[in-house]
């Protein structure tokens, strides 16, 4: 008795109640006033990997002539990470890849790596590619096809319909260049080739090569202290070029535990190829320029954006740099990604550090659910003007869908808070705009002088 009594009333609750038992919030009322306020944020993206137009790929050589295809927007997004996509054909026939390539979608319908594309091909294209036929996937590869013949498709898409004003682009294929290619982007400074500055033979590119950039400046490296001298004219070179912060993306290639590495040790070192050295010996060099490329940040006041998480798993845990944190209170360090998927560590480490910010860049497009997740978990530990966002893409339709897949996603974690009575409307509304757009441009002021809307 009592437990069909529990039961009636859970039925009338959720009937009843403004909170998501049944419905998705996305129905609600109250998630399209907020999305809609959301929308209509000009974003600042903190961090991007679009290329110069020219090199925008990989491009397909087609019956039509080389150019961008459907498949390239699939190859050049993250969806080959983890499932697979049919090679073009040689004889350059679009049908010849639709009739194997439109099978290899069925195992990746749930994944956020296939899923942040599917608003740009129904907000662009008006085509569902759940459910796309073959004459739609034809005609879509068409119109994509003619959209890349010249680059005003791409800065329509990024500009006016992701709603972007500003793009922050690592340009890792040329790291110490902080040119930049269009007028809507600012350069940063990534420096994770440099740690590995021991000798001059770990560089062969001109343009992410220290040793280069030495020459350049007409600077002379024969010491430890040489070469420190020339970080230091990198990121002040960086920043006099425009540069608005530092980046490493050390994740991927080693663990983020960097231990105090002395200077005695690390002179030691220096100036030795690497058949001389051990591993321990690159990594305590890396460590001890990693530890001084972090009072650079500190000292030319340009915030640190760190790689976390999903990377080389056993060693990407933010928790691992907490120590660096704690020794540097001046560097404003930046955590990427949310630290995927240690996104509770993360809240906690900016809970506990005011000079840690959280960026949730690509976290939605590893998993929808997750960033969610972490979007109310990090507002009830961190201010909200400590979170931003970036698109972490390459291509217009990986932007928009990268952008589109962040708006709706941040605008469903703050309707949820608002129905359950934890957020009051306008407060979700300012939070919005403030992860989408006010955060980054407080915490890098120079952006401010690069805004062209009025």
């Amino acid at each position: 008795m009592r437990l069909s009594i529990m039961c009636v009333l859970l039925l009338v609750y959720c009937i009843s109640a403004p909170a998501v038992c049944a419905d998705d919030v996305k129905k609600t009322d109250v998630y399209g006033r907020i999305k809609a306020s959301i929308d209509a944020v000009p974003a600042i993206n903190t961090h991007d990997h679009l290329r110069p137009f020219e090199q925008i790929g990989p491009r397909d050589k087609t019956e039509r002539g080389e150019g961008i295809t459907l498949r390239s927007i699939w190859a050049g997004s993250y969806y080959p990470w983890i499932n697979s996509l049919e090679p073009w054909p040689e004889n350059g026939s679009f049908e010849t890849w639709w009739s194997k390539a439109q099978h290899n979608f069925a195992n990746a319908r749930a994944t956020s790596f296939y899923r942040y594309l599917l608003p740009a091909f129904g907000d662009l294209y008006g085509v569902d590619f759940d459910t796309i036929t073959p004459e739609q996937a034809r005609t879509l590869n068409d119109k994509i096809f003619e959209n890349y013949k010249t680059d005003k498709w791409l800065k329509e898409v990024v500009t006016e319909r992701a709603n972007i004003e500003l793009m922050v682009i690592d340009a890792y294929w040329r790291r110490l260049d902080f040119t930049t290619d269009y007028p809507f982007t600012a350069a940063l400074c990534n420096v994770t080739s440099v740690v590995r500055g021991f000798h001059s033979s770990e560089f062969n590119d001109p343009l992410d090569d220290p040793y280069a950039f030495a020459a350049r400046h007409e600077m002379t490296i024969n010491s430890l202290d040489d070469y420190l001298a020339v970080l230091d004219r990198v990121v002040a070179t960086a920043r006099k070029d425009g540069a608005i912060c530092l980046k490493s993306t050390l994740a991927y290639l080693r663990t983020l535990r960097f231990e105090n590495i002395s200077k005695e040790r690390a002179a030691a070192i220096f100036g030795r190829p690497r058949k001389e050295l051990t591993a321990q010996d690159i990594r305590d060099f890396e460590d001890f320029i990693m530890w001084r490329l972090v009072e650079l940040s500190a000292k030319h006041d340009l915030p640190f954006q760190i790689h976390t998480g999903q990377a080389k798993i056993q060693g990407s845990n933010p928790i691992l740099l907490v120590e660096l944190i704690e020794a540097n209170p001046k560097t404003k360090f930046v955590l990427f990604h949310g630290g995927f998927p240690w996104v509770g560590e993360t809240g906690v480490i900016a809970m506990r550090f005011r000079n840690v910010w959280i960026d949730s860049v690509w976290l939605p497009t590893l998993s929808y659910t997750m960033a969610k997740r972490a979007y109310q978990e990090w507002l009830e530990a961190v201010p909200s003007n400590r979170i931003m966002w970036g698109s972490d893409t390459g291509t217009a339709e990986g932007i928009y869908g990268a952008t589109e897949f962040t708006r709706r996603c941040l605008a469903e974690a703050l309707a949820e808070k608002v129905i359950r009575g934890e957020l009051r409307e306008d407060d979700a509304m300012r939070i919005g705009r403030q992860i989408m757009r006010e955060n980054a441009l407080e915490l890098f002021p120079q952006l401010k002088g690069r805004l062209w809307r009025k």
